[in-house]
């Protein structure tokens, strides 16, 4: 955003601060103190090389056998321990660890279980490099913040944390003790998204102005794991929470493409709204007896929920998420800016002036086979290079091509692609809808998980 004023800028962010200062709606965060002098920042923080990545997973009951498989493919990994609550899970999967690579390279994979606490015996006694976190929802903050105070950089599924209290608790720790944090946010790496960041880069649309992102995934059969398995953990924040529950998978992609947390602008406040909470009380009493334990939950949490972000620049960001609703599978992915308009599901274009061959102007879509000509000028490099590689590693490859560049940073010391302040901004979004929806609707203001360092940290590069 080249042609932004700085004084105007400045003067813009000031009277915003001013305003949460005063208003008593905006000032339930809580605020940083100044970052300690032995604390590193970890925008663009780049770890020392690591030759060989020693990783060590913990969860192997749904995400965590993909995430570890591929890991395991790759070149100078090793895996050194498997833990799970389930003693077949992580006997399964430790076997399965050993016959990658030819028997060779994971020959020696220390299995855990049997009880919560068997992963912090083993952060005590193999020392990875690295922990893979693949648990349910609870157990990310606790997770990273021991691995990372034992050493280890800490990779998380999505959320990245559950409270503003944990997501300050993981930045602090992060900065002392100069360990990676990243919630792995595998949206990023999808073709279209990583197209977009491309065009977006290039001033494809100008300035970005307004961006839509959602998580609408039908899930109610979920509540069929009533034991182990996904539904047996969601249903119960599903009816004990009203807000939005799992925001990143949409936010992240068009928070990278308005670079917010980096260099230009940042997240501010919020305002959230759901709807009743109907449709997973009726699906309970359709599907299950009247004593079922599904039926004597208390369903409090809306169906769909709506939240706007404003931004210190003043731009907007709609997030939605419905996991319930039966409609078709949907994140938006919707970015506007002065120039045009990219938006997803479908994947679908429109520039000022057409595109040369195609439209004539913005009064059309470019999308189906029309949107070739922009693959072939627009697709991202990184796509264009690991694309192959990622075939058949899930989601379409975009968990390959993220665990490729994971990997990839480490080995080679660089930067990692999303660091720890966008995975806890990205997070922050449900506590806060939560309060916002609480309190009718009234602004909650983001913390800056950066101390203010958003405006030193460089863009996403696009890299190759």
């Amino acid at each position: 955003m080249k042609n932004i004023n700085r004084r105007n800028f400045l003067r813009k962010t000031s009277l915003a601060g001013a305003a949460i200062s005063v208003n008593p709606m905006l000032a339930n965060s809580p605020l940083s103190s100044e970052r300690p002098l032995a604390h590193t920042y970890m925008g663009g923080f780049a770890a020392p090389k690591l030759e060989t990545v020693r990783a060590a997973f913990i969860g192997v009951g749904a995400r965590g056998p993909g995430h570890m498989k591929f890991f395991a493919e790759l070149p100078g990994t090793e895996v050194v321990a498997i833990c799970d609550l389930y003693e077949d899970l992580a006997k399964k999967w430790g076997e399965e660890a050993k016959k990658i690579g030819g028997g060779k390279r994971h020959k020696n994979v220390a299995l855990y279980y049997g009880d919560e606490n068997k992963w912090r015996t083993m952060l005590k006694e193999v020392k990875p490099d690295v922990v893979f976190v693949v648990t349910n929802w609870k157990n990310h903050a606790p997770m990273c913040i021991e691995a990372m105070k034992m050493g280890a950089h800490a990779f998380s599924e999505v959320p990245i944390a559950l409270t503003l209290e944990e997501m300050w608790n993981i930045v602090d720790t992060s900065e002392a003790t100069g360990k990676h944090c990243m919630m792995m946010e595998n949206v990023n790496y999808a073709r279209e998204e990583l197209m977009y960041l491309n065009m977006c880069r290039l001033g494809v649309i100008g300035e970005p102005l307004h961006a839509e992102a959602a998580y609408i995934h039908e899930l109610r059969f979920q509540m069929e794991e009533q034991e182990r398995g996904t539904g047996s953990w969601r249903t119960p924040h599903y009816a004990n929470r009203n807000g939005n529950l799992y925001p990143t998978h949409g936010l992240g992609p068009v928070a990278q493409y308005m670079n917010l947390a980096r260099t230009e602008d940042n997240f501010s406040s919020l305002v959230s709204f759901s709807t009743p909470a109907v449709g997973r009380k009726l699906y309970a009493e359709k599907n299950y007896t009247a004593e079922h334990k599904w039926n004597k939950l208390d369903y409090k949490g809306g169906d769909l929920n709506t939240t706007i972000i404003k931004t210190a620049l003043g731009r907007t960001v709609m997030v939605q998420w419905d996991e319930t609703s039966p409609r078709p599978y949907t994140r938006h992915n919707l970015i506007q800016g002065t120039k045009g308009i990219l938006a997803g599901f479908p994947t679908r274009v429109a520039l000022e002036g057409g595109v040369e061959g195609v439209t004539k102007d913005h009064h059309s879509w470019v999308e189906g086979d029309k949107l070739e000509v922009l693959y072939e000028k627009y697709d991202h490099p990184l796509y264009k290079r690991l694309n192959e590689a990622a075939k058949g590693s899930g989601h379409g490859g975009m968990d390959g091509l993220m665990m490729y560049r994971i990997v990839e940073c480490l080995q080679k010391g660089l930067p990692l692609d999303q660091n720890v302040y966008e995975g806890c901004h990205w997070s922050a979004v449900s506590p806060l809808s939560e309060a916002s929806v609480a309190q009718g609707g009234a602004p909650q203001a983001f913390p800056d998980f950066t101390r203010g360092k958003w405006k030193d940290t460089a863009p996403l590069q696009i890299v190759s």
